[in-house]
This record gives C-alpha cells, structure tokens and sequence, in this order.
C-alpha cells in the first residue's frame, strides 16, 4: 500500500498508539510496525549503530535496509557494512549522491540535502513506512520528536523506535556484544558532517 496524503484515520491511529509507545519498547514499536506495514517499510541506516538494526533484523530478517552512502564515510565503515550485509544476508540497498553533490562536500550548505535526504527520498519512494534510529537526544530540534509521524517530506510514515532512548540506553542494550560493534566509534558521526 502506498501512501501519498494522510487519511484522518490514520493520522488518529498514530496520535492513539504514540501515547502508548512513550512507555514502550524499540521491539514492541517494531512489531507494531511490521504487523501495521508488513513488508512495505524500510529502515535508514548509517552503520553509526547497530542496535536498531539488530532489534530489525530478529524481527524480520529480510527488511529492506536502506545505507546512505554519503561519499564520505571511512572505509572501516563502508567494510563493517559490508561485512554486516554479508554475514547477516541483510537486504540492502545503497544510496549514493548524485552528481550535483560533487560540488557540495560534508559540512556545507546543501551536503545533507544532496548526499542524505535527496537519495534517501528515492529509495523510500513507494514505501507507507520507513524507520529511523534518531533519539530525542540526539538534537534540540528532536526534543519534542514522536515515536510515529507522517512523513511530510517524503508522504510517508517515519517510525523512530529509539525516540525515548538515551545513548546509554543503546549503549547497555549493545553491551552484550551480541553483534559487531562500528570500528569507527564516535568519528563515523563526524564524516557524515553531522554537528557534534
């Protein structure tokens, strides 16, 4: 099913179940979505982290994971992912950045438009969900951020299951070492030009 413009229902439907997702778990948000939107989701993925693609791939092993390749990741992260695809049998798709970006590096004025948000609307196109492994901590802007929400950039539902979590909550659920951890730790966030 392909979503263009929000039905009231189901605009209803994600206000009613956010307010009990504000209590919930990642794997309890996932299992909604996938009952919700079967196998019409795809998750984001920047191999920054890889909890929510953990939590992901148990629920359903043959999600499309969408890696935006950005052009300016180190290669430890381009072979962990990789590697991740291959021992996981991941279904992923990579976005690269079309040419415009060349004239548009990480950190400048239109690079997470050209390298992120541009390549990641068309790999999401046709899809009624996509999901996201930003926190309310990660920004002030991400403060007031929802677990669900229509997507009104790519007319879409946006499913954020670590919403509520805290660093160190994705830190302790990673603690068992259950899967690899990202070689470039904190740096992986700098070469995306993401502000610290």
């Amino acid at each position: 099913m392909t979503l263009m413009t929000p039905t009231g229902d189901l605009l209803d439907e994600l206000e009613s179940v956010n307010e009990s997702f504000e209590r919930s778990t990642p794997i309890k948000i996932l299992e909604w979505t996938f009952e919700r939107f079967n196998d019409d989701v795809a998750m984001a993925c920047s191999f920054e982290d890889v909890a929510l693609l953990h939590m992901v791939h148990q629920l359903r092993p043959n999600a499309e994971i969408i890696f935006l390749d950005t052009g300016g990741h180190f290669p430890e992260t381009l072979e962990f992912a990789s590697r991740i695809e291959r021992e996981w049998s991941l279904t992923m798709t990579r976005t690269t950045p079309g040419p415009d970006a060349d004239a548009w590096p990480c950190g400048t004025e239109r690079c997470c438009e050209l390298r992120k948000v541009e390549p990641l609307g068309r790999a999401v196109t046709g899809k009624s969900a996509w999901i996201t492994s930003v926190k309310r901590v990660d920004a002030p802007s991400r403060t007031n951020m929802k677990t669900l929400m229509w997507d009104e950039k790519f007319k879409l539902v946006k499913v954020n299951p670590l919403a509520t979590w805290t660093d160190d909550d994705v830190a302790y659920y990673s603690r068992p070492m259950i899967y690899p951890s990202t070689p470039c730790g904190p740096r992986a966030t700098r070469q995306l030009g993401v502000p610290q």
